[in-house]
C-alpha cells in the first residue's frame, strides 16, 4: 500500500551500501542550513544591537520597542532617561532601544 513512499527493498530490511554515509552527509547539510539561515543572522543582529546600545549618548534621538520616541537626557550602565515631551522624562532599560534616529526627527514629527 505504501510502496510509493518506501521502496520494498528498504522496507524488508535490506540496506544500501552507502546508507550510513548518506545519513551523515544529510545531517551535516541540515547543520549548515541551520547555521546559515538561523544562527548566523541572529548573531549578526545581536552584535549590531549591542553596538547600538554601547554608542548611546546624551542628546541622541531614539525609539524604543514600544514605539515611544524621545531624546536621551541621561545614560547609565543599565538604564537611560528619555525626554518624551517638554518636562516629561521616563526611565527605560537600554535594551529597549530599537533604533537611533537622525537628529531633528522629533521636530519633524
Amino acid at each position: 500500500m505504501l510502496d510509493f513512499l518506501i521502496a520494498p527493498a528498504h522496507a524488508e530490511g535490506g540496506a544500501a551500501a552507502g546508507g550510513g554515509i548518506a545519513q551523515i552527509v544529510m545531517l551535516v547539510g541540515f547543520v549548515l542550513i541551520f547555521y546559515f539561515l538561523l544562527w548566523r543572522p541572529q548573531a549578526k543582529r545581536a552584535k549590531q544591537h549591542k553596538q547600538l546600545i554601547g554608542g548611546l549618548a546624551k542628546g541622541d534621538e531614539v525609539v524604543i520597542g514600544g514605539g515611544l520616541v524621545g531624546r536621551v537626557t541621561k545614560v547609565s550602565d543599565e538604564f537611560l532617561s528619555m525626554e518624551i515631551a517638554d518636562g516629561t522624562e521616563v526611565n527605560v532599560q537600554k535594551n529597549a532601544v530599537a533604533a537611533v534616529l537622525p537628529k531633528g526627527t522629533i521636530k519633524s514629527i
